[in-house]
């Protein structure tokens, strides 16, 4: 038994074909792997962000973080994403936030004084952080 290789069918090892993929609007875009690596590589670098909604409650509350309170929320979403986690309730020194883990953003922040109903909806998990 033998084999052909036909060289009209391969493609360099360095080059990535781009195709056409279908972005949430349903419009075509150009698409390679690289870009999509990049991004993704991008998301996990740039540790959390904080939704504008957020920063404007956490400045109405007085509410402060620092760089190790950002990086304990950031290692909470990582624990929590690794559980299938998408959009969680993280409950961290008295405050309540409310954080897309697939997004990695804090999308808003409230203290005990300013939750009156205490109840949050939209959410498929909670966090603890101690």
């Amino acid at each position: 038994m033998s084999f052909r290789i036909h060289t009209d069918y391969l493609q360099s090892f360095n080059q990535v074909e781009s195709r056409a993929v279908d972005n949430e609007k349903g419009k075509k875009i150009k698409s390679s792997f690289q870009d999509v690596f990049d991004e993704q590589l991008q998301k996990y670098q740039e540790g959390i962000k904080i939704s504008s909604h957020a920063s404007k409650r956490l400045a109405q509350r007085n509410i402060t973080l620092s760089k190790r309170d950002l990086q304990t929320l950031e290692e909470a979403m990582d624990q929590a994403e690794k559980k299938g986690a998408k959009e969680s309730l993280m409950l961290y020194k008295d405050t309540a936030f409310i954080a897309s883990i697939k997004n990695r953003t804090l999308i808003t922040a409230m203290d005990p004084k300013n939750s009156k109903e205490h109840i949050f909806t939209n959410i498929d998990s909670a966090i603890i952080i101690k």
